[in-house]
């Protein structure tokens, strides 16, 4: 294994697969992305997965996996980890799909991380995003689904199973909000993930009977005035305000860095956030909580999936 070598790193999605190659100090050599398979089954999402992967390593001229100090994936979940089964919610085309042992047997003679996606973006914000130098992290993705990472007394916080920090399944309406993929009813996943505010949106009138409709045609919607876009991002960010609330008031964060396709949206998502933040975070220590764009912007996956590899004192007890 080369130590001070470069990492191959993943960050699998339901919207989409990217994949890059990362320095030692975190920079983002080359990159690229595809399409996540809506509708494949377990092959084609595994060949798109390594079709990416192969693309970087050609790009970075690295014919030698010897050259490398690892690969690192982030991938939607749950996972069981640290064995690397994969079943994400929003991929149904795997279930317990074993990601860890098929990059290992693709990607042999180094070590190969596979963490939740949230928690490798929460990583990437801690080591060398909006997150660093702060040692109380929450770390969020806010995209086809919602999912985080924590960072607590500067560690990563696996929890028993591993998915520690899955704030998108925190309840922020028992009685009236909608039913979550997970079974459960008033995820905030149900309410602010990128799919389900579309879905609301356009039961709601906006853009009725057009498909494959995005949270990004929505977000531009209400950009431009329209009065259901902006509901929905008022409806996305009261949700995300009440959540980090809680989360806040539980770990005593210092830092909340949101990132994902959402996040984009700006000040109409982050001003109704910090509207119920601050009617809900009301004890004096919740008040100080930043909450912020990812610095890292669409990077902090890759970069935190490599973090797995680079700075596994901190991010990775898997071994």
């Amino acid at each position: 294994m080369a130590e001070s070598g470069a990492v191959l790193a993943a960050d699998i999605g339901g919207t989409k697969i990217a994949a890059g190659v990362v320095e030692p100090g975190g920079r983002l050599v080359t990159w690229t992305q595809v399409p996540t398979p809506r509708d494949g089954d377990a092959e084609q999402l595994w060949r798109a997965l390594e079709s990416v992967l192969d693309q970087v390593l050609n790009v970075a001229k690295i014919s030698d996996l010897a050259d490398l100090a690892g690969l690192g994936c982030g991938c939607g979940g749950p996972i069981e980890w640290p064995a690397g089964l994969v079943s994400p919610l929003n991929i149904p085309g795997w279930r317990a799909f074993p990601l860890r042992d098929r990059l290992a047997d693709r990607y042999p003679g180094i070590p190969v991380r596979v963490h939740n996606d949230a928690i490798c973006m929460a990583a990437g914000e801690h080591w060398r995003g909006a997150g660093r130098g702060w040692r109380n992290v929450l770390g969020m993705v806010v995209s086809t689904g919602v999912g985080g990472g924590l960072i607590l007394d500067n560690r990563l916080i696996v929890g028993a199973s591993g998915n520690a920090g899955h704030i998108g399944h925190v309840v922020v309406d028992p009685e009236d909000g909608p039913v979550c993929v997970c079974g459960g009813r008033g995820c905030l996943e149900a309410i602010a993930s990128g799919l389900t505010l579309a879905a609301w949106a356009q039961a709601e009138g906006w853009r009725p009977g057009q498909p494959g409709m995005t949270a990004k045609d929505l977000a531009g919607d209400a950009a431009q005035g329209h009065p259901v876009g902006r509901a929905a991002m008022r409806r996305a960010g009261r949700a995300l305000g009440i959540a980090i609330a809680s989360a806040t008031n539980l770990c005593d964060l210092q830092v909340v860095s949101v990132g994902g396709g959402l996040s984009q949206a700006g000040a109409l998502l982050f001003d109704p956030l910090q509207e119920a933040l601050a009617a809900h975070a009301r004890l004096d220590f919740a008040r100080e909580v930043r909450v912020v764009p990812a610095a890292l912007g669409q990077s902090a996956g890759l970069v935190g999936a490599a973090a797995l590899v680079l700075a596994g004192e901190r991010y990775w007890t898997g071994d």
